[in-house]
């Protein structure tokens, strides 16, 4: 919990500002998950703080939702572009990655 607390502070993930009049702030929960290797050990322990974004109202609290992510389609292009550039590819995995975070 430390550590994702920490990561959050040093992302600079929010601002404390004062609340607009008439709303409702959304509360927040601990979800805990324990990360196993491939021989069923345990290798971690996993903390992650996450908004209650399900007490929000549609058209009260908010008028849009988009979620980014990776199509089959887009995958496939970057590595039809990689191999045509013959470029070199790797992957990563990036904990506390955000929306607008500077990696």
């Amino acid at each position: 919990m430390r550590a994702e607390i920490e990561a959050l502070e040093a992302n600079k993930t929010w601002d404390i500002v004062d609340l607009p009049h008439n709303k409702i702030p959304i509360g927040c929960k601990w979800v805990y998950k324990t990360k196993h290797k491939a021989d069923g050990q345990i290798e971690r322990y996993k903390a992650r703080l996450v908004a209650k974004g399900y007490t929000q109202r549609e058209g009260i609290d908010y008028m849009d939702t988009y979620s980014p992510l990776a199509r089959l389609t887009i995958i496939r292009t970057i590595l039809v572009v990689v191999a045509v550039m013959d470029w070199h590819l790797e992957q990563l995995d990036v904990n506390n990655a955000f929306l607008h975070g500077d990696l």
